[in-house]
């Protein structure tokens, strides 16, 4: 382990207000998020000023910081209104900007001249010169290209100042495209990726049609649940946290604005704890190592890869194919009090008394625990709730405080 370089930041998603709190508590250094504009997430809740500034407001109080994420390529029309959505951002003081276009960048710098710039990966960041770049014109950091090995990604913080960033993604689902900069979309459906509209078209099933016999179709085999030639198996670097930390990436980001607060919680929960065991005693991550496997399975996710860590992948690390989601878990809420104390949550899949369920605590912990009555926010006692959205109260022989995010492992 590297003496001399600081514990690197852990960067989690905020998909919605919910998202952005639930990582700050599980383990959070930094949250990024999406505004109503200009984030390459449009399907994702996002967030509107107002509640960018509570998010803010709530990661500072847990000493965390937030980046706003404005990575579109944008278009003439988009200049004016991203000039007034800058003015409006500077309001709520986010930590940085996260960008990709050059006239985005220099609008912000004008704008915002206090607030930190990073530039995404959606700029295709694959050498050291970039970085050298975008620090001359202001940049604080510069996030890789999900193409790059480990060892470019060492070459580069060897060729680059102390105080300038680097940032890689460690986790999470991955796009075929170079750098994201993905064009199928907008062919097959006239929604362009690059300005937050993909319709994820690589996770599709295909086959082969001749063009004078319209409308036969001959599968292409791939494996029994389909032909997925453009979908790739997600990014998962748990296992590799020494060689992640020799790297000396400063921030070590995941990808997931469109997934669950379950799916935040749990694997910002199992990289905080493994960076944290790895920093105090490289002999106490190998201990655990089996733990944070088992934990980072336990929300919906792809096979896992390692993308292009260790060099460009050969036939048999099978990175593209394969659409079937795993499943270790299911996310049924996150438990709050009500004004009299009592616990409540708004319930997001089907559960029954008198099944045994989990509790995910912050600070490592799963706690056991059994269903033992339920009732509707009228009070009415129920055997089982198969409506999602619906507040429930629920009593699992635990005390108050012991109440976090609920969930029923598979």
């Amino acid at each position: 382990m590297p003496e001399k370089r600081k514990k690197p930041e852990l960067l989690m998603p905020g998909g919605s207000l919910e998202g952005l709190k639930t990582a700050v508590i599980y383990g959070a250094d930094a949250v990024y998020i999406g505004g109503e504009a200009l984030s390459l997430r449009a399907k994702a809740k996002n967030f509107t000023f107002p509640e960018m500034k509570e998010g803010i407001a709530f990661a500072h109080a847990h000493g965390a910081k937030v980046f706003v994420a404005a990575n579109v390529f944008a278009r003439n029309e988009d200049l004016r209104p991203a000039l007034k959505y800058f003015l409006l951002c500077k309001n709520v003081k986010p930590d940085g900007l996260i960008l990709s276009d050059p006239g985005l960048f220099s609008m912000a710098r004008e704008v915002m001249p206090e607030c930190e710039i990073h530039i995404s990966t959606q700029a295709n960041n694959t050498n050291f010169g970039t970085w050298l770049f975008w620090q001359k014109l202001g940049a604080k950091r510069v996030v890789a290209a999900r193409e790059l090995s480990l060892l470019e990604l060492a070459e580069i913080r060897a060729q680059i100042p102390e105080d300038m960033e680097m940032e890689a993604f460690v986790h999470g689902a991955m796009c075929i495209s170079y750098s994201g900069r993905c064009l199928i979309s907008s062919f097959l459906t006239g929604r362009d990726a690059n300005r937050g509209e993909c319709t994820h078209p690589c996770r599709w099933n295909y086959a082969l049609m001749e063009e004078t016999r319209p409308g036969e179709y001959f599968p292409v085999e791939e494996d029994e649940k389909g032909t997925t030639l453009y979908n790739s198996k997600d990014l998962c670097m748990i296992d590799h946290i020494p060689e992640l930390a020799e790297a000396g990436i400063d921030s070590w980001k995941v990808e997931g604005r469109m997934k669950t607060a379950l799916y935040v919680a749990t694997v910002a929960r199992a990289y905080r704890q493994a960076i944290d065991d790895y920093w105090e005693d490289p002999e106490l991550y190998y201990r655990k190592l089996p733990w944070y496997q088992a934990e980072v399975r336990k929300c919906t996710t792809r096979p896992f890869c390692t993308g292009f860590y260790f060099g460009r992948p050969d036939a048999d690390a099978h990175i593209y194919g394969g659409k079937a989601y795993e499943k270790g878990a299911v996310y049924l809420g996150t438990v709050e009090t009500d004004e009299e104390g009592r616990p409540f949550f708004r319930q997001k899949n089907k559960f029954s008394v008198g099944e045994e369920l989990e509790v995910m605590k912050p600070d490592g912990r799963n706690l056991p625990v059994k269903v033992r009555g339920m009732w509707d926010e009228e009070g009415n006692a129920m055997d089982s709730c198969p409506h999602p959205e619906q507040i429930l109260r629920v009593d699992l022989g635990i005390s108050l405080e012991e109440y976090d995010i609920l969930r029923k492992v598979e």
